[in-house]
Formats: structure tokens, sequence, C-alpha cells
């Protein structure tokens, strides 16, 4: 195992890797800007090590800075956790190169899946369902592109190949507005992703957000860890997570596990995943993969009890897998609400002193965050601030907990979306289960 991992994250990610090197004995770094010195984990670290200023371009996404704080402290391996450049095959492959383990899938493998047309070929020719489209990028051509579309049947959405939270797509209704919105989209995705090439699926009307946790070694040996639902959404932006997802039969949920499993095998993927699908009709539709640990992964380590940032830790350090899948139990149900520092009506960020902060507790509670009291929320960063977990033998005791979890719980001296967190835990057809990507911004009056 590793002597000394550098932490290359903030805030309850960053936490929550600290807390898992400190189980397996491993010795931490922690980098911070110089908004977030006084962050708990880097209080808590071995080893801090300010990297640059408050905005992130010139901390948290330096790759010459991350590497020089790896190097002075002398760090084997380094943790990307989630945003920022957990998912940057440069980085990964600067870290190789400089003599330090990257903690995730190899920098190869982070390009296949990071380009949503080649993720789409992969997965196709390793047997995983896709959403019917160009499969390929579109072309110059008009008439080519409109032949297409009317194959694949209108509505259609073009997406940016290298997009992703959100951004780089376009839902199009009809032919008239076909040629402008691939236009829009491929001068959208050559300003924010530096690749302007898009491509074409078909518009599914109402599905669900499906996502399955996959976890894989250098060794050949992968498996699933079973489903989340994450439908409940605003601008494509993940508000609830829960697990398993709502009416999926086991037959089912093992089906499209071994699927993602075998996939996984097929490319040679090494570390934690998830394979992202929209559902609708009782058909999976692949959509991408994520190449890290996701916000939500919480959900999926109460249900099955396998601690996965640890399992991500021992197969970097060229551990085999500790589990096989069939050891893999789904026990009870458990529900994920995103914590922000906003304004629950109007959604604007809310950065400020935490003046006063009461932590839910209780049977099956959990709260992954790293606020207290006095610490100030900067401007500069993503604004959750944590995630308020319950687990329960049923999904109706999970929701049972997290109602009083979300009364018990105190944040003062800023604003939080805990208000909205209630509205929606005790609204009736998300208590029902079962609704789509588009329900929250209907509820909310945004479509």
């Amino acid at each position: 195992m590793f002597d000394k991992v550098v932490i290359a994250n903030r805030g309850e990610i960053a936490l929550r890797i600290l807390r898992a090197c400190r189980e397996l004995g491993i010795k931490t770094v922690a980098v911070h800007s110089a908004a977030d010195r006084d962050l708990k984990h880097v209080r808590l670290a071995d080893e801090s090590v300010c990297i640059g200023p408050n905005d992130s371009t010139h901390s948290y996404l330096s790759v010459p800075a991350l590497i020089s704080a790896a190097e002075v402290t002398d760090a084997v391996a380094i943790h990307p956790g989630y945003g920022f450049l957990s998912e940057n095959a440069d980085f990964a492959e600067r870290c190789e190169e400089s003599g330090f383990i990257f903690i995730g899938p190899r920098p190869e493998t982070i390009r296949l899946m990071g380009d949503k047309i080649s993720a789409i070929e992969a997965m196709k020719a390793s047997g995983v369902p896709c959403v019917p489209g160009s499969d390929g990028p579109l072309g110059n051509d008009p008439e080519t592109n409109m032949k297409l579309a009317r194959k694949i049947g209108y509505p259609i959405i073009i997406k940016a190949a290298g997009g992703g939270g959100g951004r780089g797509m376009r839902v199009v209704h009809s032919e008239a507005a076909l040629i402008n919105a691939i236009s829009l989209t491929r001068s959208e995705a050559g300003s924010v992703f530096n690749n302007d090439i898009v491509y074409m699926e078909k518009y599914l009307g109402n599905p669900r957000h499906i996502e399955f946790q996959v976890m894989a070694d250098q060794h050949g040996n992968a498996v699933h860890l079973g489903e989340r639902d994450c439908s409940m959404q605003r601008r494509h932006q993940k508000v609830i997570e829960e697990a398993p997802a709502p009416g999926i039969s086991e037959e089912l949920r093992q089906k499209m596990g071994k699927i993602c499993a075998d996939a996984c095998t097929k490319i040679g993927y090494r570390g934690a995943g998830t394979f992202e699908f929209l559902y609708e009709d009782g058909e999976f539709y692949f959509i991408e993969m994520n190449t890290r640990i996701q916000v939500e992964h919480p959900v999926t380590e109460m249900i099955t009890g396998i601690d996965l940032i640890k399992e991500q830790l021992r197969v970097a350090a060229g551990e085999k897998l500790s589990v096989k899948q069939e050891d893999i139990k789904i026990r009870g149900h458990a529900i994920e609400c995103r914590i922000n520092a906003e304004d629950p009506d109007n959604f604007m960020p809310s950065p400020g002193t935490i003046t006063r902060y009461h932590a839910p507790g209780g049977f099956g509670i959990r709260v992954d965050s790293h606020i207290y009291t006095d610490y100030r929320v900067p401007p500069y960063y993503d604004s959750m601030i944590g995630k308020l977990i319950a687990h329960g033998s049923t999904r109706e005791s999970a929701f049972a907990r997290m109602r009083t979890a979300l009364d018990e719980i105190l944040i003062e001296g800023i604003k939080t979306n805990i208000p909205l967190h209630q509205r929606l835990i005790r609204d009736a057809a998300f208590q029902e289960g079962g609704t789509s990507i588009h329900y929250l911004e209907k509820k909310l009056g945004l479509q």
C-alpha cells in the first residue's frame, strides 16, 4: 500500500479521501488554494501545501503546481477526487511520467471514454445498448445531416463530443431548426471544450437517468455494485440520488450490471467508474461513462457495505479487487440530498460565513461535509457544501429518515437549498418513484 498520497481536491470529497487513507494507514498531503487554508481536511492532513491563489485555474487546475506538491512532499500517488482534473487524461499521463501513481483509470482509457463518440463506439463493440444516433461525428453537408435526422426521427439532440456537465447540447424538434442548431452547438463546443466535433442522437422524451457503479482491477477482474437513480435534476445537474433505482428488477439489475462489468474487462478498465444510461419504456440507452468516483457514491456504499474510496486505493496500488460479484448484496435503500450554499428559490450562490451548524444524526444517517461553525464558504468554487445520506431497510424507511434529518439539520449565516429538499422528499410523485429527468424542472416551472 502507498506510503503517502496527495489529495488533489477540496471540500467534502477531499475529507472523504483523507478518512479512507487514514483507515489504511496512508499518510496524506492536502493541497489547497489561498482561500482554502482553513478547510477541515487541510487541518487534519499530515502535511499541507498551498498550490496557488483563490481561482481554481491557478490552483486546483494547475498541473505543474500539483506535480510540484507531490515532489516536495515525497508522495507516491495522487487522488484526484471528482471534478477539477479527475477526468483529465493529460493530467493522468503527466502524473505517470513524473513517477507518481494516478489513482484512477489509465490515461488512454480516460481519453477513450472522455470523447463521447469514441465512447459510444467502444460501448457498442462491447455489447452495451446505446441511443440510436449518427454513429460518428456530423459532417458539414446540410442535406446529409437532414437525411440522417429524418432516419433517426425527431426530436433529436445535437451533442458536443467533448461535452459534459449539461453543456454542449441542443434539442431539435423540426427540420427547420436543425442546421442552425448544429452550427450553434459546434461553435459552443469549440469555444468551451476546445473540440468542435458534434454528433446526433434520438431525443428521448421522458426518460429516467439510471447509472451503474463498477469497479475493476488491473488483473482483469471487474464487478458491478448495482444501480442508482439520478433522475431528480435541474439543468442536467443532479439534486437527489437514490439506490437501488425504483422499479428495476433483480433480474434486470444483474443483466445490465454484467454488461457493464464485461465492458470494463473488454476495454481494460482500472478503478472506479460509472456507466450512465437513459431508461425509458423498459430499455437502457448508454449516454456516457464517468471515469472517476461520483458525487453520489455514498448511496452505493450504504446498500453494499463496500468502501469505494478504499477500493480505489487498493486497486491503484496493484491489489486485486477485495470482492467477487457473488459477494456483493444489495441491502435496503439509500437516498442522498446534495446540500448547496444557494438560494432555494432562484439558485443563486450564497457564499459567506456559517454562523451556526448542527449536523443531524440517528440510525441510518450519514453526513459527508467539510463545513463547521465559523467556516467561510468561498465564492470561487462549486456551491455544494455537503451531502446528507439516509439508509433504511426499505425505500419508505429511508425517506422517513431523510425527512427527519432534513428537519434536524441546521445551517445559519448563509442560504442553502435545504428547504427545496424538504419539499421534494415530501413530494407525492417522487415518493411513488420513477419520476423522469424532466420532473423537477417542470415542478419548478423551468420548462
